[in-house]
């Protein structure tokens, strides 16, 4: 019963990513966004909300190794956008070259990016140092502080420079209202009901599938910090896979890359914050490889942008190599880390 609950949560989840991406186009477009904003403000903090609920949760808490949970959702969900999230995106350029206009090059706003992937690498950087080195409690709360304030900058800066705005006749029809004015575009009550609904099936079809794959984990007798690092962001983290193939797909590259680096700067300061400022910010060996991991991921993907404009084949190799690398770790080391638990 657990795997066709996994199968249903799946399903709920890219239904929700289709509903949220198609209505958060024509808000952006309603309210005179560019795509770099669309994608990197409104999609990737909407569906980063699953991913940053699941520390809040795990920290309201307050049982026995609600610490490690928290701790291991905070930082496993940048690292699996900066590595699997990129290599798809790449991987969909190429399965789909033939029906983008683009082809296999990248048509994104720059700037936005190179914002998005720097603030991640700095903030993400300042997170892990914040959680190896041994420091009083204060220091710990004012770099939450420090991250919070980071992120309203960073919103302010890509709203002023976040490219062209997007236009009406590059968009599907909204799906709640597909009979409507192409021209001045369905009302905003329709669009926000849509991405309310889109919103409420990514986040229940994303802790549908958490629950369960918790509960077959739990019987495999594996501990708290490896699920929380490997499979609560894989499942939380599908709306922006889902939302970026769909982008991608379709060659609105600005807003599937926006979506993914967005959420990736979003990831290393709001909820970074959260853990910084409310548990005992410690990183343990498991937490810190997926870091150091993620950041090689970032650095790549600046590299690939910035030399080709595109996620050419080495690219995604290294992706995958980054994440394998990890997995391997887990696989060789994790019993270590169950039976510490255990004991």
């Amino acid at each position: 019963m657990e795997y066709v609950l996994l199968l249903i949560s799946f399903a709920v989840i890219l239904a929700g990513a289709l509903l949220f991406t198609n209505a958060i186009e024509w808000l952006g477009h309603k309210l005179n966004l560019g795509e770099g904003a669309v994608g990197s403000i409104l999609a990737a903090v909407g569906t980063a909300m699953p991913e940053t609920l699941i520390p809040i949760v795990a920290i309201i808490g307050g049982v026995a190794g609600s610490d490690e949970v928290a701790v291991g959702a905070i930082v496993g969900a940048p690292f699996l956008l900066a590595t699997i999230a990129m290599a798809l995106v790449g991987v969909s350029a190429l399965a789909y070259i033939r029906r983008r206009p683009q082809g296999k090059h990248l048509d994104v706003h720059v700037e936005t990016l190179d914002r998005d992937l720097l603030f991640f690498m700095i903030f993400f950087s300042f997170a892990l140092i914040i959680g190896v080195v041994d420091l009083p409690g204060w220091v710990q709360i004012s770099g939450g502080v420090i991250c919070l304030l980071a992120y309203f900058y960073y919103v302010v800066q890509t709203i002023r420079n976040s490219g062209d705005v997007t236009e009406s006749h590059e968009m599907d029809p909204l799906i709640m209202d597909r009979r409507g004015d192409k021209k001045d575009g369905p009302p905003v009550s329709i669009m926000v009901i849509q991405i309310l609904l889109g919103l409420g099936a990514m986040v229940g079809g994303a802790h549908l599938f958490v629950h369960e794959l918790l509960t077959v984990a739990e019987n495999l007798g594996v501990s708290a910090i490896i699920l929380s690092l490997v499979l609560a962001p894989l499942a939380t983290e599908l709306p922006e896979k889902a939302n970026s193939f769909f982008w991608v797909r379709d060659g609105k590259d600005a807003l599937a890359l926006g979506n993914i680096t967005g959420a990736m700067v979003f990831q290393s300061t709001i909820p970074v914050a959260i853990g910084m400022i409310f548990i005992d910010w410690s990183l343990d060996k498991f937490a810190v490889l997926s870091m150091l991991l993620g950041l090689a991921g970032g650095a790549v993907a600046y590299w690939s942008l910035r030399r080709a404009g595109q996620f050419n084949k080495p690219s995604i190799a290294i992706w995958a190599l980054l994440y394998l690398t990890f997995i391997a770790y887990v696989v060789l080391f994790g019993g270590d880390a169950a039976s510490h638990s255990g004991g």
